[in-house]
């Protein structure tokens, strides 16, 4: 909730949000976005792992996820639900070649993949270009991540770096190309000191 959910909906205040949750893993940044906000949400979550989603009905959640019972028992038996205020898609493929053919625009951009040690490809330079082409120009990005070379990616491509200030959780980074009101990452002093070294995607 501190890490992603309430920066994202404290910048983003449209009746109508898109939401772009890379990795669905166990769901719990769309279903606490879901609980958190009584807007109309269209959520579109990536995820390699078929087999982790048909299990979601039998994981035993949080007694706060209850509410969503039956939400999670659609998502998990057809990978989607839908309702009058709710859109949820999950797609069973690879977040890479879903973002180099995505043509949607989204608000949000919950960036919760794995480590980089164990998911290299979502988290470099070249990915995070993909992610510029997708998300608006006023919307936000939310990550664990404090990595240099992850922030140094969005720096070159122009994002302003922000971070967490709360003493309750460990810093992350939020990102946005356009300027918030989030405690600033003073990256340039930074790179006073050293140059990162990027992620990289090496391909032929």
């Amino acid at each position: 909730m501190q890490k992603h959910i309430i920066p994202a909906f404290q910048t983003i205040k449209n009746d109508e949000i898109k939401i772009l949750d890379i990795c669905f893993g166990l769901g719990y940044n769309t279903f606490a976005s879901i609980l958190h906000s009584n807007k109309k949400l269209h959520i579109i979550s990536p995820e390699l792992d078929l087999e982790l989603v048909k299990n979601l009905e039998n994981f035993k959640y949080p007694i706060e996820f209850s509410p969503l019972t039956e939400i999670i028992k659609e998502v998990s038996k057809n990978n989607f639900y839908e309702d009058e205020r709710i859109k949820i898609e999950v797609l069973i493929g690879d977040a890479r070649e879903y973002l180099k053919n995505c043509d949607e625009k989204f608000d949000i951009i919950y960036q919760d993949a794995f480590s980089p040690k164990n998911n290299p490809s979502l988290w470099s330079y070249e990915y995070f270009e993909d992610i510029k082409k997708v998300i608006k120009k006023d919307g936000i990005l939310t990550t664990y991540s404090v990595a240099s070379p992850v922030r140094y990616a969005l720096y070159l491509l122009e994002f302003n770096l922000y971070t967490h200030d709360s003493k309750i959780i460990r810093d992350g980074t939020i990102a946005s190309l356009s300027k918030l009101e989030f405690k600033k990452v003073d990256f340039e002093e930074k790179l006073k000191r050293i140059t990162p070294t990027l992620y990289r995607d090496f391909t032929n």
